[in-house]
């Protein structure tokens, strides 16, 4: 029996997420639980999957396609949740994400700082030029300064004169994201909000210590691979790689002489990332044409081509961390892996070997219940990162149920959001 989306949403405070990936589209429906408002967790209902090839790191290349995909996806996890549910969280990442600090200053009037005080100096801090191509995604406090006293998370009811707030923003190609919600919207749902997707991830697979001691959250997707580093309970770098598991398998089809669809089957079915792993011995059968005839190879090989690839990406992540100022092992935490790509047999392994630090498979684990199981993967971290994001929106009462805030974009998401994601980070 389905239940209509607005009823059911204000009974059971319903939400969704929605990760549009370069291979697949992933979706998430769950239900907010827990001691609300201070504990939301997320009680995962129905879980969809659905190919996709209308995204090209991050961005929407063919709308029909993904509108298409996005529905299927979705349907799925209605069937699975047997609810329907009318808006969604998205995640948006790519190489047009763009983030810098900002830093603002204000006089303290009172004998003491308000709250006003706080929103002034993060009004300060954001108020700088975006360009026209551009639109803000999040602005996360990183710190505030009290009279020179450094590290303060929250100045509310301190004594000062001066007040000073160090922002990390977050902004996204105007366009990309415009082209996001116009797929979700088409294929019938309304986008609630739109989320950095590394952000959603670090919810769902990272805990308060490794943000604490410093971590890097690897995304391996398709068509990119995200670098996300967090230090001192805060956000400190983020990157895009133009490089993952499509080159991985364009290797496969340049070396092996098969069809692309095979050679995604043939790693997915015998792809070890990690040569050493692999028995010499075992043979593998490779999809052939009349023409080849019966063709047979070593796994050995196959995990060969793979191995080689990763560990040139792994390199350039690991440049990117000498970029950021985390090389040498300032990372305590170590590296987590997460994304479509990650779940290939080996991967960890070879990051270890690569990073020269400890390394974990990311699976949703932080937050959640219910169908856990279905979701126990590291391509899983992402969505069900959005609907922990989305819990503990409904938990602060700025959209019960995952229903629709009436706005333009994301720039009306703040408020009680705000002082969550100050205590988060």
């Amino acid at each position: 029996m389905e239940t209509g989306p607005g009823r059911m949403s204000r009974e059971r405070h319903l939400v969704a997420g929605l990760d549009l990936g370069s291979t697949k589209t992933c979706a998430v429906i769950a239900e907010v639980v827990g001691d609300l408002p201070r504990m939301p967790l997320a009680k995962v209902l129905g879980v969809g999957l659905a190919k996709n090839s209308g995204v090209r790191r991050g961005m929407v290349r063919d709308i029909d396609e993904t509108t298409r995909s996005v529905a299927a996806a979705l349907r799925d996890a209605e069937r699975m949740a047997g609810v329907k549910v009318s808006g969604v969280t998205c995640g948006i990442a790519g190489e047009h994400v763009s983030a810098r600090t900002s830093a603002g200053v204000v006089a303290v009037n009172g004998e003491e700082i308000t709250p006003q005080d706080v929103a002034r100096v993060n009004e300060v801090a954001r108020a700088i030029s975006l360009g026209r191509d551009h639109e803000l995604l999040h602005d996360i406090p990183q710190e505030y300064v009290v009279d020179q006293q450094r590290g303060i998370s929250d100045p509310v009811g301190m004594t000062g004169t001066r007040l000073e707030v160090e922002v990390y923003l977050v902004t996204v190609q105007a366009t990309a994201a415009q082209n996001l919600r116009r797929a979700v919207q088409r294929a019938g749902y309304r986008v609630s909000d739109v989320v950095l997707e590394p952000l959603a991830a670090s919810y769902a697979v990272l805990t308060d210590d490794e943000r604490e001691l410093g971590v890097a959250l690897l995304d391996v997707g398709g068509a990119s691979t995200a670098v996300t580093i967090f230090h001192e309970g805060k956000i400190r770098h983020l990157a895009s790689l133009r490089f993952a598991g499509m080159q991985v398998t364009t290797d496969l089809v340049q070396v092996l002489g098969v069809p692309q669809a095979d050679a995604e089957r043939l790693k997915e079915r015998h792809g070890v990332a990690y040569k050493p792993l692999v028995d010499p011995s075992e043979m593998i059968t490779l999809p052939s044409t009349p023409s080849q005839g019966v063709r047979q190879t070593s796994r050995e090989m196959l995990s060969d081509i793979i191995h080689q690839r990763l560990d040139e990406i792994f390199h350039l992540v690991d440049r990117e961390f000498e970029k950021a100022g985390f090389g040498g092992g300032r990372l305590p935490a170590g590296v987590v892996l997460t994304g479509g790509t990650a779940h290939l047999p080996g991967m960890v392994e070879l990051a270890r070997d690569v990073f020269a630090m400890p390394v974990r498979a990311g699976t949703p684990e932080q937050g959640i219940s219910g169908l856990v199981d279905s979701v126990d993967a590291p391509r899983y971290a992402v969505p069900v990162g959005l609907v922990l994001y989305a819990a503990r929106r409904v938990a602060q009462g700025a959209a019960a149920g995952g229903s629709l805030v009436k706005s333009a974009g994301v720039e009306k998401l703040f408020g009680p959001l705000k002082r969550w994601l100050q205590e988060f980070f």
